[in-house]
């Protein structure tokens, strides 16, 4: 087989047909001199052409297309591609670690029940404090929040509101104890003390009710908030993030499609060139990267479904008014029930579920099978040199050993002046052992001439099969990824006129 192909692009930058209106111009093809991969240096690179082929002078008459160069092309889209998606990783911290609701950085260890803490006992007015580290506090500074860090506040304030909605119910729970035995204690004709007694209960914890309940508004406040005026934003900017990184996606996989398609025209050389172990070690390589790369295409799109569900039932119970049944109302604030991220959401949720994503996951599935029959069957073909190799040294052994014991033979006669030409039957004997002897020696050479023979027509067999997969399957893959990416790209676009029209509108 050819050069395997140059590993995909990384997980995060998946790959996408005719450039819509407003994409980029598509860069001018250029040829890569600085083989940075091993695989462009992989030994049996084909040098096709439609008319005369090159010869090993260097002379070439006409030259259409090398496979070689066709990867080394391909390779360089895809490097190009990785680089499209490096604002949208940079965006969601794909490359920091992130520990569970935690502020991580890269400034050694942080004290999660602190920060956390901190984030719920923050206090606005506080703004341009300066800290004991370094003058600055992060939380308050819009430098600083990024898509995560929104997230972590969110938490920390939901697990607020947790406790305290808990504490809320338990309370009111003893107050309703206590409501009814004041009514028991009237209905009884309790004394007056007693009464007294239960009706200051009753009143401390209807105090204490009312207070908390406006803590619980303060907190729902400030989870809107955070919602509204951090969350929101971070999506609509993700949203555009993404717009952009798969119109570049779909700029680059449109090129290598069109790359793709000349490799119709190449064919293998009529010489007859095996396939070495360097050659084996990166077509397996290919093969695991690929395999890789769909499992990392699949996480893809799995995890961003899973991530906008859990937004959508999230503000599904967000949206939910926290009541009190009390009589008394409590002064908050109105809740706003439509907020801008709803319309987002929902829009961005049904867009997730009608992305046409199983062509490009059954394209990319598809080629790692491809991978996987030309890596099969260049076993096939070393084993058969393997056997070739163990057949030849077991001729030259033996062929060398009959060379030795024929030297000595002939020796041996001349000095006892034994008459080759004679009827002497231990003379006939003897022509009859070196007969035997070499009888043996010709079958061996005879097997190992054929199992060179069937090594050669392997190796044809090989390379004709493996570029007759790449022909067939890799614009079957790059078609794919195109027209996933230009879904893709289309459907951020049209999220953003969501987001743009809301934001008319407010």
């Amino acid at each position: 087989m050819d050069p395997p192909l140059p590993p995909p692009p990384p997980p995060e930058t998946p790959p996408m047909m005719t450039p819509p209106e407003g994409l980029p111009p598509r860069p001018e093809k250029k040829t890569v001199v600085n083989v940075h991969h091993q695989h462009a240096a992989s030994e049996g690179a084909v040098e096709m052409k439609k008319g005369k082929m090159v010869d090993r002078t260097g002379v070439m008459e006409k030259m259409s297309v090398s496979l070689l160069q066709v990867l080394m092309d391909l390779d360089d889209h895809f490097l190009k591609a990785s680089e499209g998606a490096h604002e949208v990783s940079k965006m969601l911290e794909a490359n920091r670690m992130h520990y569970h609701s935690n502020f991580a950085d890269n400034r050694g260890h942080i004290d999660h029940s602190a920060r956390v803490m901190r984030v719920i006992t923050w206090n606005r007015s506080f703004k341009g404090m300066l800290n004991t580290i370094d003058g600055r506090d992060d939380f308050d500074n819009d430098e600083w929040e990024t898509h995560a860090t929104v997230l972590d506040k969110m938490l920390a304030w939901e697990k607020k509101l947790y406790e305290e909605v808990k504490a809320g119910e338990l309370m009111k729970i003893e107050y309703q104890r206590k409501v009814a035995l004041l009514n028991k204690q009237k209905r009884r004709g309790a004394n007056a003390e007693s009464i007294e007694k239960t009706k200051a209960a009753v009143s401390h914890l209807h105090t204490r009710y009312i207070v908390d309940m406006q803590s619980m508004d303060s907190t729902v406040h400030e989870i809107q908030r955070l919602r509204d005026d951090q969350l929101y934003p971070k999506l609509v900017e993700l949203v555009d993030g993404m717009a952009k990184m798969w119109e570049t996606m779909y700029s680059h996989h449109d090129s290598q499609l069109k790359i793709v398609n000349g490799i119709k025209n190449l064919d293998i050389l009529t010489t007859v060139r095996e396939t070495t172990e360097h050659h084996h070690g990166r077509t397996v390589q290919l093969h695991d990267v690929i395999r890789e790369w769909q499992s990392q295409f699949q996480k893809l799109i799995s995890h961003q479904k899973e991530y906008i569900q859990a937004l959508n039932s999230w503000l599904k119970l967000n949206l939910i008014p926290t009541e009190s049944n009390l009589k008394e109302k409590v002064s908050s604030p109105p809740r706003v029930h439509h907020p801008p991220i709803q319309d987002l959401l929902v829009s961005w949720h049904e867009h997730m579920e009608k992305l046409p994503d199983e062509l490009a996951k059954n394209a990319i599935q598809s080629f790692v099978a491809v991978t996987n029959t030309i890596m099969l069957l260049q076993q096939e073909e070393l084993k058969q040199k393997e056997k070739c190799e163990e057949l030849r040294k077991e001729y030259m052994k033996k062929s060398r050993a009959f060379d030795d014991w024929y030297h000595k033979h002939s020796q041996k006669k001349a000095a006892t002046g034994e008459d080759i030409e004679g009827e002497n039957p231990e003379v006939a004997n003897q022509k009859d052992l070196v007969a035997e002897r070499k009888f043996v020696v010709d079958s061996l050479k005879t097997r190992l001439d054929d199992e060179i023979e069937a090594h050669q027509k392997l190796c044809r067999q090989v390379r004709e099969k493996s570029l007759g997969s790449l022909k067939s399957h890799l614009p079957e893959l790059f078609r794919a990824m195109s027209d996933f990416a230009l879904a893709s790209s289309e459907m951020y676009r049209s999220l953003g006129s969501v987001s743009a029209s809301q934001n008319s509108e407010t």
